[in-house]
């Protein structure tokens, strides 16, 4: 479950968040953040890679870490918060740093990046998320260098919420899955819908529904129909829960014929690769970290993947 809105009366709010929120914390809000599975690949352009992983990637100026800059310094510095319009820190390698210690503020030029992606100095990043990417099939793909980003392109899912309104843009069909909306009980539930589909399950919001307090709709809007390019190339991946655990059965091309966004795997090399799991309502540093690892394709590594014939 993730970024669900709720009506209290009079106006939609968001309702719920991180365990590592202080509204959580506090009480005043139930937890409510999806479970995601996370993969790193590098294909030995990281030389630090192979020995560090997914650590490689964190840094003490990222969100809820020590040094974690305010919002407004983000927002102020001109490839952060101008180029990018971003308002925190997520991750990012130190090659995309000026500086002995890879501060989070200072960053190469827009030209000096270019040319480290171009050169493929940049790690590929996948995730399966259980709310936002699962109930369509598919993950998101992105890749991290100066910062966490998603490929080009248009993933499988985008904002169910109209800022300037602060209203949903779609309710679940009624004709579909029996209700227009759910609530902050049915969460979770088996049999209640919790993802809005923009083909399969959804219709345009209709603000003269006869809605009454305690109405809950996703914020997020998912679609597989309305992904595109480098950004929807993970279109194979099916997670289910059963008896208190997930499997998910994932699969990419080797070669996506995206090679500016993503790593292209060919038999017969090694790979260094890391995982991470985001499990029990958490996100950012809050989660699970594999070791590196190596995954050989067709030849040995810590993983050895074969052809299925």
């Amino acid at each position: 479950m993730h970024d669900y809105m709720m009506y209290d009366g009079t106006a939609w709010t968001f309702i719920g968040g991180p365990r590592s929120s202080a509204r959580v914390r506090s009480g005043a809000q139930p937890p409510v953040y999806e479970d995601r599975l996370a993969i790193m690949i590098d294909d030995g352009k990281i030389p630090l890679f192979r020995n560090q992983g997914c650590w490689l990637t964190c840094h003490t100026g990222m969100r809820d870490m020590p040094d974690e800059p305010n919002k407004d310094q983000v927002q102020a510095h001109a490839l952060l918060g101008g180029a990018l319009k971003m308002s925190d820190v997520r991750k990012y390698l130190a090659n995309s740093r000026s500086d002995d210690t890879a501060s989070w503020g200072k960053t190469r030029s827009p030209e000096e990046i270019a040319a480290l992606k171009a050169d493929g100095k940049f790690v590929d990043l996948l995730q399966w998320r259980g709310h936002r990417s699962n109930p369509v099939g598919m993950t998101d793909d992105g890749y991290v260098l100066e910062y966490r980003l998603f490929d080009a392109g248009k993933g499988p899912f985008s904002w169910n919420v109209d800022r300037k309104t602060m209203t949903p843009k779609y309710m679940f069909d009624v004709t579909k899955v029996g209700v227009k909306a759910i609530t902050i009980d049915d969460i979770g539930k088996a049999g209640k819908p919790h993802a809005i589909i923009r083909e399969e399950n959804a219709v345009p919001f209709d603000p003269n529904a006869g809605w009454t307090k305690g109405d809950v709709l996703p914020g997020r809007l998912l679609s597989r129909a309305d992904a595109s390019g480098s950004a929807a190339d993970s279109d194979a991946a099916s997670g289910q829960w059963k008896d208190g655990v997930w499997t998910v059965e994932w699969a990419r091309k080797l070669d996506t014929g995206h090679p500016e966004d993503d790593k292209i795997l060919k038999v017969g090399s090694v790979y260094n690769v890391g995982f991470a799991v985001h499990d029990d309502n958490v996100t950012t540093r809050f989660h699970h970290v594999s070791f590196p690892l190596t995954l050989g394709i067709g030849v040995d590594g810590m993983i050895s993947a074969t052809t299925l014939k």
